[in-house]
């Protein structure tokens, strides 16, 4: 099998695993569960307390002592295991401990697997940020084909989404032992300092203050990216509610309706490196910044009978917010940091991002809604999904005044 084929079958389960549930544990929680924003706040944040140190330590061991792709694969089974035991989890305080350990398998993998793919194509001669972004595209199918999995096996509300993650990551776990070989870059141990050995190394880029700067924006827009995952499906279920929208398509089927945000990823994608050559990283992340504004705004106006097609638009603009930000981001700091420390520079992306960022998404978002956006058990969607708008323009505003970064347009 060639190297291409090969990066692009660890994309697709990497990304199925997390599609399995990511968009549909909302539904399986507030429909199945009757439990309350604040707790699913809560639940969602795992991610990113667990972004908030695994991906960094991940990406020291990795760095230092054992092969890249050997950890991803004990990572995955490890989730595996964990994913298995979620269905039979019936209290919140349970589920946010085990959801945790899960969180803690999963997200290192993230940046892992960028590490194993980036690499692997340098070793072959290849440019990554002309061949790379193909490969992760079939990330998003992956994510895709999970999302239609679960939702024409009607498991949207149902546990057994949990079980269809779990053996795809078993899959993957054990098909992460065949990939090619990522060993560690770093020196020996006996030559290097104590920062190297606590891994605080790749805290060394935020010494310059435009990657300072860029790292502190791609954490607001980890935030806003949480929204999005933790409330998109549930809102369309909610819908269910009122009699003109029942029996709908987009109600009885959220997750495919959704999922057309993922069909967009994959177009986006494949713009990436024509964008970032021709524009660079500043003008790239803004475009991404305004996506995320039309995203919450559109949801805002739409609904699944008439306005439709403002829920449909929303999903097309999620592609570019989505990959203009996380993709063209890892590329970015893969280009500004120094080999030795690739694997913790990524998990220090994913720290500000699926970290940091992630938490303060989760854990404001679900307070906010249910102190000023519920009543009487009702969600105000509107509202909702307007602050979020405004919140994801104001960043964009700030990120054009404060981010300064000359770009050298390529000349092909």
């Amino acid at each position: 099998m060639s190297l291409r084929l090969r990066l692009i079958a660890m994309n697709f389960l990497q990304f199925f695993v997390w599609g399995s549930w990511l968009l549909t544990i909302g539904a399986y929680w507030f429909q199945t569960k009757h439990w309350s924003g604040a707790e699913f706040g809560a639940i969602f944040s795992t991610m990113g307390i667990a972004s908030l140190f695994m991906p960094s330590i991940a990406g020291v061991i990795a760095d230092k002592w054992i092969n890249a792709e050997k950890l991803y694969g004990l990572l995955h089974l490890a989730g595996a295991a964990v994913l298995f035991a979620i269905p039979m989890i019936n209290d919140p305080t349970t589920l946010f401990w085990v959801m945790l350990i899960n969180m803690m398998c999963y997200m290192p993998t993230i940046s892992l697997s960028i590490t194993v793919a980036y690499a692997a194509l340098k070793d072959d001669g290849k440019d990554v940020v002309r061949d790379y972004p193909p490969i992760r595209v079939w990330g998003t199918i992956g994510f895709i084909a999970a999302l239609w999995t679960v939702s024409l096996l009607h498991l949207e509300t149902s546990a057994g989404q949990f079980y269809v993650a779990s053996g795809a990551a078993v899959l993957l776990g054990l098909y992460a032992f065949t990939l090619p070989a990522c060993p560690p870059k770093l020196k020996r141990m006996s030559e290097l300092s104590l920062i190297d050995t606590l891994g605080l190394t790749s805290f060394s880029l935020f010494r310059n203050r435009q990657m300072a700067i860029f790292f502190i924006f791609a954490m607001l827009l980890g935030a806003a990216l949480q929204l999005t995952n933790a409330y998109g499906d549930t809102f369309l279920h909610d819908f269910e509610n009122i009699d003109a929208y029942k029996g709908l398509v987009a109600v009885r089927y959220p997750a495919i309706i959704m999922s057309i945000s993922q069909i967009s990823e994959t177009l986006f994608i494949l713009a990436i490196p024509f964008f970032l050559k021709r524009f660079g990283i500043k003008t790239v992340m803004l475009i991404s910044m305004l996506a995320w504004t039309l995203r919450f705004g559109l949801f805002a106006f739409g609904n699944p009978g008439h306005e439709l097609w403002m829920i449909v638009l929303s999903c097309i603009v999620y592609g570019m917010a989505f990959d203009f930000f996380n993709i063209s981001g890892s590329l970015f700091v893969e280009g500004q940091s120094d080999p030795s420390i690739r694997a913790s520079a990524q998990g220090l992306f994913m720290l500000m991002t699926n970290g940091v960022g992630a938490v303060l998404g989760s854990s404001l978002s679900g307070i906010i809604i249910d102190r000023y956006f519920t009543h009487a058990g009702a969600k105000d969607w509107h509202g909702i999904w307007l602050t979020f708008a405004l919140y994801a323009l104001v960043v964009a505003v700030l990120f054009a005044l404060l981010f300064k970064h000359k770009h050298v347009r390529a000349n092909r």
